[in-house]
């Protein structure tokens, strides 16, 4: 009866979720209902004697009180400190800046299609200082499309590229990575350079020759000609100056350069650096408005940044925590695990398996924060239920999420880009389906060879 309901009440929460039902509220709703069921039908402790209240039934909201305090105190703070200097950044134009730097060659490039896998390039470097995939998209929009447009490149092709800005979710700066590499019991930075970077350099190369090929072929099929509907767009000139650039580089070679892949005596984890970063950016400020006032005053933007992220990351991790709770103590993930093993399946196909349904929860969802976070909590015991370590399961599956999430017509960034360029979503993530199934095969590939 509880592996019924377990069924029921999962289906329930992809369906509200898709419906676009506040997820918080719907995950929190599913895993007090299941936790509820745990106590009075099964008559199973939720808590563990040192942290229960002393009454099961209290001990349902005392679960959450619990995750909340652990999260808030250690995940929750690193990303609340990234969304926070992620927000000056944008305050401040820094990113701008940055783009103005790496970008100054491909506007000589007069190939349309060479000029779109160059354009890539540049934004996978831009996500690993940028870490959201909707605030990239949109400031490319403003500054990469543009050039794009006036070199022949047709709008969808432009769109195509730019929708796969934060293909994967990587570095020390993103939320699903910060989460996967907390799971694994890993520093972030050790996460990202061991593990993430090989399979991110590897698929990145590949799918610029992969959009290529592919935003080529739509636009042959679609009797788009290359220069002949070239249109006048006006590029964003407004920036700070160009010095500004160093600023959202600064936070990454504090976190990797004080990390244990260097043996630095000197540790420096990733709220640190975020602060450090912030008050480095504020001396920027000063130095070039001349005003102390302001430059005070432009710290709120940091704290805005970090409260939203609490409203909207912080909150998704602990309600997806709470739900993912209630199916570990309701038996659902044992059952789970016990039926795959029955049917004789390897690792490696189970691993698949779980990757292939995340990645199918984030299209549906429009979301790789929502799907991920959901389930990410269910990792270790999914991987030791089947004889693997968690670092096995999360990292593919963390990296698949971000598939699922570029192919969907209801993600944020797809929906905002394509506003910006007045198309329809839907034919957006055609021109981004092709090359994540690309990488998706790339990292099934890393699956074998890592493991």
């Amino acid at each position: 009866m509880s592996s019924v309901l377990s069924i029921l009440v999962i289906v329930w929460v992809i369906y509200m979720i898709v419906k676009k039902h506040y997820p918080q509220a719907v995950l929190l709703f599913a895993g007090v209902i299941l936790l509820a069921w745990a106590v009075f039908v099964n008559g199973t402790m939720v808590l563990s004697a040192k942290a229960s209240s002393g009454s099961n039934v209290l001990d349902i909201f005392e679960t959450i009180q619990v995750l909340m305090s652990e999260r808030i105190a250690g995940l929750g703070l690193m990303i609340m400190s990234i969304a926070g200097f992620a927000k000056y950044m944008d305050y401040v134009g820094a990113g701008k800046a940055l783009f103005a730097v790496v970008a100054t060659p491909i506007k000589k490039i007069r190939s349309p299609y060479i000029l779109l896998v160059v354009g890539f390039f540049i934004s996978q470097f831009l996500v690993i200082f940028i870490p959201s995939h909707a605030g990239l998209g949109l400031l490319l929009m403003v500054t990469m499309y543009p050039i794009f447009i006036r070199a022949g490149v047709s709008k969808l092709s432009a769109l195509g590229v730019i929708g796969c800005a934060q293909y994967m979710d990587v570095g020390p700066g993103s939320g699903n990575a910060i989460l996967a590499a907390t799971i694994t019991g890993m520093n972030p930075a050790v996460y990202f350079v061991k593990w993430q970077f090989p399979i991110f350099i590897t698929t990145t190369l590949v799918l610029g020759i992969v959009h290529f090929f592919v935003q080529r072929w739509w636009d042959k099929k679609e009797g788009y000609i290359p220069n002949m509907e070239a249109i006048d767009v006006k590029e964003d000139t407004k920036r700070p100056p160009i010095i500004y650039a160093v600023l959202p580089i600064i936070p990454m070679i504090f976190i990797l350069g004080f990390s244990p892949l260097f043996k630095s005596p000197i540790k420096i984890n990733v709220v640190t650096a975020m602060f450090l970063s912030t008050f480095i950016a504020m001396a920027f400020e000063l130095f070039r408005t001349r005003s102390f006032q302001s430059t005070l005053c432009g710290l709120k933007h940091m704290f805005d940044g970090m409260g939203r992220s609490f409203t909207v990351v912080i909150s998704l991790i602990v309600s997806g925590e709470v739900f993912a709770n209630g199916l570990v103590k309701i038996g659902a993930v044992d059952a789970l695990t016990g039926s795959l093993q029955h049917l004789g399946l390897n690792s490696y196909i189970l691993i698949i398996f779980f990757c292939i349904a995340i990645t199918i929860c984030a299209f549906l969802m429009g979301s790789g924060n929502a799907a991920f976070f959901s389930f990410a909590a269910l990792a270790p015991k999914i991987a030791e239920s089947i004889g693997i370590s968690s670092l096995n399961l999360i990292l593919p599956m963390q990296i698949m999420t971000s598939f699922g999430r570029v192919c969907s017509p209801i993600t944020a960034a797809i929906v905002a880009i394509s506003g910006v360029a007045d198309v329809n979503p839907i034919q957006v993530v055609k021109r981004t389906c092709i090359p994540m199934a690309a990488a998706a095969v790339i990292n099934i590939i890393f699956l074998f060879i890592n493991f």
